[in-house]
């Protein structure tokens, strides 16, 4: 096999086979996650998200969420 011939795409599929034949299925995918960037600026989002949110307003949903039913100390 001749890599410096061969496209990119080519490249990507060969090198997704050895990746599946030495670590299998689950493997290959555990070693791809590692490698996943995600896009934005998740710092700035946040704060569009949670402007309006107080700590305990968070905290307090937390525990509704949990099902715990226990008020957060404040």
């Amino acid at each position: 096999m001749n890599t410096g011939t061969m496209t990119f795409d080519q490249i990507k599929i060969e090198g997704l086979k050895a990746l599946e034949r030495q670590l299998g299925p689950d493997g290959m995918i555990r070693f791809l996650q590692q490698f996943e960037t995600g896009w934005g600026d998740y710092t700035k989002e946040r704060h569009k998200w949670l402007k309006e949110t107080s700590v305990e307003a968070l905290a307090e949903k937390i525990v509704k969420q949990r099902g715990e039913g226990r008020k957060v100390r404040r």
